[in-house]
């Protein structure tokens, strides 16, 4: 019997996609989600957040459509699924490091990030961000011919 072992997460990018060219032509787009739980504190009454830091990968085969490029920048909305796998290395000072990588199979911009000329705290409207988005891709997901 077939198994599967898949994650969704609903996160805001942490920072602007960076692509990497692997090896036999195969592209790496990086980009890391952060995922908020919140929860009152039942002594205090005080709302805490404990932030969890994803790093997803998207791959694509050379000559593939990097148009995502244009959404994936930090402080975007995005829903992903995918699967999800644990990583560990060492640290410069011995120490094992490990932590959350997730591969992306299907992408959905829920929020653009703002618009750049549009610095301030309060969300940009959809309207505003038209010259810089174009809208109209609504969800990213692999092919067969993306490998």
């Amino acid at each position: 019997m077939a198994t599967v072992f898949e994650t969704r997460l609903i996160g805001n990018i942490g920072k602007d996609a960076v692509v990497k060219t692997m090896e036999r032509g195969v592209i790496a787009i990086n980009f890391p989600v952060a995922h908020n739980k919140n929860w009152k504190d039942k002594r205090t009454g005080e709302t805490k957040t404990k932030t969890t830091w994803i790093n997803c990968t998207i791959w694509k085969k050379e000559g593939a459509n990097l148009r995502i490029l244009d959404f994936l920048k930090k402080g975007a909305l995005v829903e992903l699924e995918g699967t999800p796998f644990p990583k560990a290395y060492p640290n410069e000072d011995g120490s094992i490091r490990s932590e959350i990588r997730l591969n992306v199979s299907k992408t959905n911009v829920l929020r653009p990030a703002k618009c750049e000329e549009n610095i301030g705290e309060d969300l940009v409207d959809r309207e505003e961000c038209e010259d810089s988005y174009d809208t109209s891709i609504e969800d990213f997901t692999l092919d067969e011919d993306d490998f």
